[in-house]
């Protein structure tokens, strides 16, 4: 597994461990193990210091990965107070560099959550992140081994979710936490800024990927397990399927480079880097 991972860091990780070593991630992926319990979830331990904004890279070895952690976010602060405690814990333990961006819409329009993830792609990419981890608020891994890493191909992470009793419901699925390098995000000119509102832009996703002739691929089920936190389901896109159909010709036109948005405030918290922004 750890053959297919791209290793590429942002360029503060090299010139600040010129002497240390490379860390090796074979006892991480090797000893996977189940790991969401209430050791890991109920608060963030202490060890090696997450540096303002939720960035975190380890002291003893040069990380091979450097990756963005990018969350939509909106009305959800009892989940987003979980998801830090235990993704901090979980991270940390993979010896990766990482920073968690969290990306909230602050008017009342239908949720975008796919355009929160292309704003939080364009913003990570300016601190230069090579990939991104698009990553709902929800979904908690559960085994240790799934390296927060980007892959060759698009990697469908949360493939096995106990809300589908570990099963993948269909083949051309890819959503819910996705690792894709910046530079195949931007390929495809990110994600449709149109779907307002639940459903829909996941399957356009992977269409973008269809027609650039990108596959997608995922690591075995015993690494890709996740679990969804409760949660009231935003409102149905009504224009979802129809937007669907023409997924495949507006790939140029409508993503990274028609974003619009207001960004408010971006502010640095122990354990995230927060953009609040107006849709």
């Amino acid at each position: 597994m750890e053959e297919s991972l791209l290793a590429e860091t942002t360029t503060n990780v090299s010139r600040t461990q010129l002497s240390a070593d490379d860390c090796s991630y074979k006892e991480v992926i090797d000893g996977s193990s189940f790991v969401y319990d209430a050791f890991h979830r109920e608060k963030i331990h202490r060890g090696e210091e997450i540096r303002l904004g939720g960035e975190y890279q380890p002291e003893e070895c040069r990380a091979r990965y450097s990756t963005a952690v990018i969350v939509p976010y909106r009305d959800r602060q009892e989940q987003l107070a979980a998801f830090l405690s235990y993704m901090h814990n979980y991270l940390r333990q993979q010896l990766i560099h990482y920073r968690i961006f969290v990306v909230e819409q602050s008017d009342r329009k239908p949720f975008n959550r796919a355009m929160l993830f292309n704003i939080g792609a364009k913003i990570a990419a300016s601190y230069g992140y090579p990939c991104l981890i698009l990553h709902d608020v929800d979904l908690m891994p559960l085994n240790s081994g799934q390296i927060y890493a980007c892959s060759a191909l698009p990697r469908h992470m949360s493939s096995a979710l106990d809300s589908w009793r570990f099963h993948l419901p269909y083949r051309t699925l890819f959503g819910g936490v996705v690792a894709i390098s910046t530079a195949q995000f931007n390929m495809i000119n990110g994600m449709s800024n149109l779907y307002h509102g639940w459903g829909g832009e996941d399957d356009d996703f992977y269409e973008r990927l269809k027609v650039v002739g990108v596959e997608i691929c995922r690591f075995d089920p015993a690494y890709s397990e996740y679990t969804m936190l409760k949660h009231k389901h935003e409102i149905p896109n009504e224009n979802r399927l129809s937007l669907l159909r023409s997924a495949s010709l507006r790939i140029h036109k409508d993503g990274l480079n028609s974003l619009e948005y207001k960004e408010l405030e971006r502010r640095m918290h122990s354990l995230f880097t927060h953009i609040l922004v107006e849709t």
